[in-house]
């Protein structure tokens, strides 16, 4: 197996910095390029009918000026001095972007932060974003859950979080 290009895509939540940090541990064991992605999600889509009094220009550089000061100040420090990169805004629904800049881009690996939500009875889901991009990447999908939540423990013995096995 060959990953020479990775795929970070944050949204500079709880588990980005986590996310960052296994990226370019990635990227430096495997020597690969790494993609820093950031969807600006396209606010004209959805406050058209909500307030449509808003300067939707003005949101936008705003949120443009705010992801890229977020990017340096996220991706400098989490980076750990890892230099093939490179850093790409874009605008549209999350998701949808992440994964067309995957295809695009012959991506080997994708890496992102989850920011999972307890449900009923204790369980956990992936919030959508996450949730999309590991169900539909045409590749592997590395998510990171943020430090400090305890992911899903496994039923399964073979898979017990503390290494024990339990029936």
């Amino acid at each position: 197996m060959e990953i020479k290009k990775i795929l970070l895509a944050t949204d500079f939540m709880a588990g980005a910095a986590q996310a960052t940090a296994y990226a370019a541990d990635l990227a430096e064991r495997y020597g690969a390029k790494l993609y820093v992605v950031h969807v600006i999600h396209d606010v004209g889509k959805m406050t058209a009918w909500y307030a449509p009094k808003v300067n939707l220009s003005e949101l936008k550089k705003t949120m443009e000026e705010k992801s890229k000061q977020e990017l340096q100040q996220c991706c400098t420090l989490g980076l750990g001095g890892y230099k093939n990169v490179e850093y790409r805004l874009l605008t549209g629904v999350p998701d949808e972007e992440i994964l067309k800049f995957q295809r695009e881009n012959n991506i080997d690996l994708i890496v992102i932060g989850t920011n999972s939500r307890k449900m009923a009875y204790n369980r956990r889901i992936f919030g959508s974003t996450a949730d999309r991009v590991v169900n539909y990447s045409q590749c592997p999908v590395l998510s990171v859950m943020p430090a400090g939540e305890e992911g899903p423990e496994s039923k399964d013995p073979k898979l017990c979080s503390a290494g024990e096995i339990r029936f």
